[in-house]
């Protein structure tokens, strides 16, 4: 054996009993594969949910105490539109407090996660057919930390959000949704935030649920649950109700990315389905092993 083969083959010594996906990761710079994390969608309503100990937080919490540990998160919120797609890149991204008019508790409230320009990177990898911007400005809005903050509370595992395109059609947020799927077995936890029925203009703090908000979430649930995506994608035709649960869709466009990702037989189960302050429905659900 020549000098040049000798060195080669010696360098290769501390990896010769690695597996694949190992030497990938530490050699290649690959992201490993692992275990594939469950998808969440959460519809996270009131703002105040992020820090008083209602039901609603309580079960965000023993949600995140049931999970795998994920590498990273990956948030889409409703909080987030933009012209194209655009994924946050930043290592440090602030906590924003996009509302008004809420107690002084709540604005002070910070969720110092880090970014991870890595696995944002992925995200841009595999939305291949699409541009995606890299933004250096926007943080975590409020649809993503009030969630994630009582399902991890230490905030130690990094955060990334995606922005929902202004201009896309529900179709097109449905296909952007379908290609995420290769994160899952990069160990990336995908929360869709938003809420099914979400009308702000008929909200009522103290009164009981409308019937067309429950008549809407109650069919959401019956198409979930047959599989039929394709009626939620095209909403507009499903009726009065529907036109009052969404008048705008911003918070019902993250619920068609989980969607996307769900595989055939993959198991699934509803939490928090209440609606609260009449018109905002808080269902979610949870795809995947738990």
């Amino acid at each position: 054996m020549d000098r040049k083969s000798f060195i080669q083959s010696s360098l290769l010594i501390p990896f010769l009993n690695m597996n694949l996906q190992d030497f990938e990761s530490e050699v290649l710079g690959k992201a490993p594969l692992s275990e594939k994390m469950p998808v969440l969608f959460v519809g996270h309503g009131n703002p105040m949910n992020a820090i008083e100990n209602n039901a609603y937080h309580q079960k965000w919490a023993e949600i995140g105490q049931s999970l795998p540990r994920p590498k990273a998160i990956l948030c889409v919120s409703a909080h987030w539109q933009t012209k194209g797609t655009q994924v946050t890149f930043m290592e440090r991204p602030k906590t924003i407090h996009d509302f008004g008019g809420f107690p002084k508790a709540l604005f002070d409230t910070q969720y110092p996660v880090s970014g991870s320009p890595q696995f944002a990177q992925a995200a841009i990898d595999a939305l291949r057919e699409i541009h995606v911007g890299k933004d250096l400005e926007w943080g975590l809005d409020h649809g993503c930390w009030s969630v994630l903050k009582p399902m991890f509370p230490e905030a130690n595992i990094p955060v990334f959000q995606l922005s929902l395109d202004y201009f896309a059609s529900p179709e097109q947020h449905f296909q952007i949704g379908s290609q995420l799927q290769s994160l899952r077995q990069k160990g990336v936890l995908i929360v869709g935030s938003g809420n099914i029925v979400h009308n702000l203009g008929r909200l009522d703090w103290g009164g009981k649920p409308f019937d067309w908000a429950i008549e809407f979430d109650q069919l959401a649930k019956t198409k979930i649950n047959s599989g039929d995506f394709k009626s939620l994608v095209n909403y507009d035709t499903l009726g009065k109700a529907a036109q009052l649960a969404i008048p705008t869709n911003e918070h019902y466009l993250p619920l068609l990315y989980v969607l996307a990702l769900k595989d055939k037989n993959e198991p699934m189960h509803f939490f928090n389905e209440q609606i609260d302050m009449g018109s905002i429905a808080m269902r979610s659900l949870f795809i995947g092993r738990d």
